[in-house]
């Protein structure tokens, strides 16, 4: 395989560095921010050119306004805000995104021979939504691929699969520690009880799929149309995966949050799986992410850096223009959190990935514990739900380039499935409000 460019060599080597340098901090104290997130920018700065042009759009305003914000803020209202940690602004999410890019490294999940008997029905469409639901959760939008390409070698990809796919994926994004949105959740709520959100989250999304089974199924004529057969050998590794996640988390360093264990344990687990190939496997694997996926990453790497960036300069501006005495909402309780909701989502559907909706949104509230766990549900909702119904979502635009459906057609598609999921979302809300507020 020839080598990648340069540029995209370096680009590749400064990711790595910042994600070595995260877990580095989660070990040593004293390790400066910025020697996390500038690798980080410089390997955005130097991919820019070869990021798709809708997503230079959507990061470039995101990172003009949040400089616009801080210009603002120190001129406006003499604001001295800590320069060293400007661009720190979902730098460790970036770092946990990359260490759970390892995972691939793995190895895939398979399901019986390609030559077998298909399953078809209600039952193959829902073994297409589990498939995606449980691998996803762990291999993220890579799941999402191995799916659908074993679902193509049967012909071209239906609606009613690529829609299983969507959603699929997207709904995991309610509980999965190893989503970019726990991380963002996370990292913007810090009290957040995982184990509530767990709770409301889980059986949210469960409650999507067994909906996207019997509305699908009356839609489409399903009898025909092959599903993915989920065998447990497929689960292994992600069960493990999670198992293990979870023994770190309350046994082994409970000091932590689950997204650094994350982003120090995925590297391990996969750096452990491949030696036992030999060295020189072991190697060439690592040289190839390091070249090829990690270079590859990109779009949303600069992405949530941009939406970082914006959420740091609007929040310096609005504490230096109130004094720190202002907030969106005195108290988030019911009413603010739905109407959060509803904005984020209805802003996806507009063409913006929820994470700058939940940003924005962030950048404006002063929580307490409780109600981070209410903030951090909202975000995680408002995520899996705009995902799949937003055009511009990247679980929609990699449909599209991976598989040739329009965004927009999908958007038309989950319109109904969004307005139920969101009734269901805005129950779950009123619960949890009321549960954490006692």
């Amino acid at each position: 395989m020839p080598l990648p460019p340069p540029r995209h060599r370096l680009a590749g080597a400064l990711t790595l560095a910042g994600l070595l340098t995260q877990i580095a901090g989660l070990c040593l104290d004293g390790l400066p921010s910025w020697s996390v997130s500038l690798p980080l920018w410089a390997a955005s700065l130097l991919m820019w050119p070869d990021i798709p042009r809708r997503n230079q759009w959507q990061a470039g305003v995101l990172a003009v306004l949040g400089l616009a914000f801080l210009v603002l803020a120190v001129v406006g209202f003499d604001a001295t805000p800590d320069i060293t940690t400007l661009l720190d602004g979902n730098a460790f999410v970036v770092a946990m995104l990359v260490g759970v890019s390892f995972i691939a490294l793995i190895g895939r999940p398979s399901e019986g021979p390609p030559n077998s008997e298909p399953v078809t029905g209600r039952r193959g469409l829902a073994g297409t939504w589990l498939g995606v639901q449980l691998l996803g959760a762990i291999l993220n939008l890579s799941a999402v691929f191995m799916v659908g390409d074993r679902l193509e070698r049967r012909g071209r990809l239906l609606d009613v699969q690529l829609l299983g796919l969507n959603r699929g994926l997207s709904s995991a994004a309610m509980w999965s520690p190893f989503f970019a949105a726990m991380g963002v959740a996370v990292s913007l709520a810090p009290s957040l009880e995982y184990t509530t959100v767990l709770a409301a989250g889980l059986p949210l999304a469960f409650a999507g799929g067994l909906y996207s089974v019997f509305e699908l199924s009356r839609r489409f004529d399903v009898s025909e149309v092959p599903g993915f057969s989920l065998s447990p050998r497929s689960l292994l590794m992600p069960a493990s995966v999670a198992g293990l996640v979870m023994v770190f988390h309350y046994v082994i360093t409970p000091s932590l949050t689950i997204v650094s264990i994350i982003t120090f344990l995925m590297p391990t687990l996969a750096l452990a799986a491949n030696l036992a190939r030999g060295a020189a496997a072991t190697r060439e694997r690592l040289v190839r992410h390091l070249h090829y996926r990690l270079p590859g990453m990109r779009g949303e790497i600069t992405l949530f850096l941009c939406a970082g960036l914006l959420t740091k300069g609007l929040s310096i501006l609005v504490a230096a223009a109130t004094n720190g005495d202002w907030t969106l909402f005195a108290d988030f309780g019911v009413g603010p959190a739905m109407l959060s909701y509803v904005a984020i989502v209805a802003s996806a559907i507009a063409g913006l990935h929820p994470i700058i909706g939940i940003s924005v949104l962030a950048s404006m509230l002063d929580l307490d514990g409780p109600h981070q766990t209410l903030f951090g549900f909202v975000a995680l909702a408002s995520w899996g739900v705009g995902t799949a119904v937003g055009p511009l979502s990247g679980i929609n635009l990699s449909l599209q380039g991976r598989y040739g459906i329009s965004g927009y057609r999908m958007m038309k598609h989950n319109l109904h499935y969004a307005l139920v999921m969101s009734t269901l979302v805005l129950v779950a809300i009123a619960c949890l409000a009321q549960a954490v507020s006692a």
